[in-house]
């Protein structure tokens, strides 16, 4: 038996649903506010970083989304989502070190400074410090607290930025060698990337990679495939787009410019 501890705009959960999509896999699920219940005794048991997505099979808890999605590959094999050859194999796993060390920080640090700001700025200290003070990961909170205070002047944001440049640059050499991330067929890369390409695009960064024709082909094949909705969009409801459909002011003008200032 699958159970999923998940939120429905975690970047990772997202991550997570696209496999279990990919291979019909059914799950119970349990759907997390994050607005505190990441924190409750039982469920840091479970996930001590007090995060989401936790995997329970069987019982017994797997952690950490890239480690889920080979895990899942690993227990249900069909579909297979890592290819065959060596080479490409580790394609795959240099994507996931990518976004595991450098993206998923950054896409942190670029939705607090513009989606997640408003609710978080009309806190007081002691409210901001309840919300985001108790995580285990104490870097993370101090990232927080600074875009929350300066927004996309804070000075987390200009490398955060670079760092998406380095992940579109990495997708554009590997689509110039096949369709996909890792070669001929859709693989844990893709599951990988997805949500932080589609978290510029709903922070309306999508500009970003307006020069790089092989990526924009690649984000439209992604969207029609049925794991897409089934895992992400078809999610949202509307409480959960809202934070990025009223963002304002604009993101891209200040985006732009400190991209051109790099």
């Amino acid at each position: 038996m699958l159970e999923l501890y998940h939120s429905i705009n975690s970047v990772c959960a997202q991550k997570v649903r696209i496999v279990l999509a990919e291979k019909g896999l059914e799950c119970k699920e349990h759907l997390m506010t994050l607005r505190g219940d990441q924190y409750d005794p039982a469920y840091m048991r479970l996930n001590p970083n007090a995060v989401v997505p936790t995997l329970i099979h069987d019982g017994r808890p797997v952690v950490e989304s890239s480690v889920i999605l080979y895990y899942l590959d690993d227990v249900f094999p069909a579909p297979p989502l890592m290819p065959a050859a060596p080479l490409a194999r580790a394609r795959v796993r240099m994507f996931n070190k990518l976004v595991d060390e450098y993206i998923h920080n950054s896409c942190m640090i670029l939705t607090f400074a513009t989606a997640f700001r408003p609710a978080l700025a009309r806190l007081s200290p002691a409210e901001l410090d309840a919300q985001i003070g108790k995580t285990p990961i104490k870097k993370r909170a101090e990232y927080k607290r600074d875009v929350v205070a300066h927004g996309l002047d804070s000075q987390y944001v200009a490398d955060a930025l670079d760092y998406h440049e380095k992940l579109l640059t990495w997708m554009e050499e590997a689509l110039q060698h096949g369709p996909w991330l890792a070669g001929d067929a859709f693989s844990l890369a893709e599951a990988a990337v997805i949500p932080y390409i589609l978290r510029l695009d709903l922070l309306r960064m999508a500009p970003i990679w307006a020069k790089r024709p092989a990526i924009a082909a690649w984000y439209e094949r992604v969207r029609t495939r049925p794991s897409f909705e089934q895992a992400i969009t078809g999610r949202m409801t509307e409480a959960d787009a809202a934070p990025f459909k009223n963002l304002a002011p604009d993101p891209w003008p200040t985006v732009s410019r400190l991209l051109k200032a790099a």
